[in-house]
């Protein structure tokens, strides 16, 4: 499949140029614009190349370190399960999604779209322990 560098490359200007006044905190997870990457590297999807992630730090306003995540079941050790709360009234059910380990980046605020859930104390702390082991 052919990448297109070009258009991400534009909106990643226009991100840029955004002023943006989202403030995250750990734990919770955003739809965040990663982009389009070379080889291995998650991309993004969809028109905004966007892509579920969940915040494991934030080192000021404008940076943080995060994980990507998936809804597609990966068990091995690269990945990590967690519960994700579901927002939704009318679901009252959690929700499974992997982490993924080995792709931790430092990220600016302007990539965050929109905050989709948070995760609990508990899977936090479990995912921190699978993270700091994974390195």
């Amino acid at each position: 499949m052919e990448k297109d560098f070009d258009k991400w490359n534009k909106l990643k200007k226009d991100l840029q140029k955004e002023e943006r006044k989202f403030f995250a905190h750990p734990r919770e997870i955003w739809w965040s614009s990663l982009g389009i990457n070379i080889g291995a590297e998650i991309d993004g999807k969809n028109e905004n190349f966007e892509r579920p992630i969940i915040i494991l730090k934030v080192y000021s306003r404008e940076s943080m370190l995060i994980l990507p995540i998936t809804s597609k079941e990966k068990n091995d050790k690269f990945h990590f399960k967690i519960e994700v709360e579901n927002p939704n009234e009318s679901e009252k059910h959690n929700r499974p999604t992997w982490v993924k380990l080995t792709q931790s980046r430092v990220i600016s605020n302007k990539r965050l779209l929109r905050k989709i859930g948070l995760v609990s104390q508990e899977e936090f702390i479990k995912l921190k322990k699978a993270f700091d082991h994974s390195l």
